[in-house]
């Protein structure tokens, strides 16, 4: 797999499985109906930094992004965020996209990075504790998930 910098015409590879991902309303703080110009604004906006994963094939079946999290004296506090197609998923790859992304932040200058709303019930929950973050606090029942009802939101941090 090869992991680098998206260019603009990377978009249309991203847009199907982000609108898949965003519309199935299990993972994203997102609106499930988000336009594809808004998704794009979202998700490749100039404030961003932002990253694909090509397969063997030269398919994207990943992305991610770094941003300041706040401004001015706190920009060097990172968010992030990250879509795996769910045809790829157990592959390794969000891990290995996870793992590059802290590594580029940390060469950014970021010192650390924060996740301001991650889904309790998201898999990846698993994945970010496994990679050092922690949960700092979860507010209960903010998330109307579309099977399990109300969950609540991680607010997670890791240092860089």
């Amino acid at each position: 797999m090869l992991i680098r910098e998206a260019a603009a015409d990377d978009w249309p590879r991203i847009w199907p499985f982000w609108h898949r991902i965003v519309a199935a309303g299990e993972t994203y703080a997102w609106d499930p109906d988000t336009s594809e110009e808004a998704a794009r604004a979202l998700w490749m906006g100039p404030a961003k930094r932002v990253y694909v994963v090509e397969d063997e094939t030269g398919a994207v079946v990943a992305s991610a992004y770094t941003t300041p999290n706040y401004g001015g004296p706190a920009a060097r506090v990172a968010n992030a965020g990250f879509m795996v197609d769910p045809d790829h998923t157990g592959r390794g790859i969000g891990r290995a996209l996870a793992e590059h992304i802290l590594t580029a932040a940390k060469s950014d200058g970021y010192r650390g990075m924060v996740f301001n709303a991650v889904v309790e019930t998201n898999p990846a929950v698993a994945l970010w504790t496994s990679l050092g973050f922690t949960v700092l606090g979860t507010v209960p029942d903010a998330y109307e998930h579309p099977r399990q009802g109300l969950v609540g939101l991680h607010v997670m941090y890791k240092a860089l």
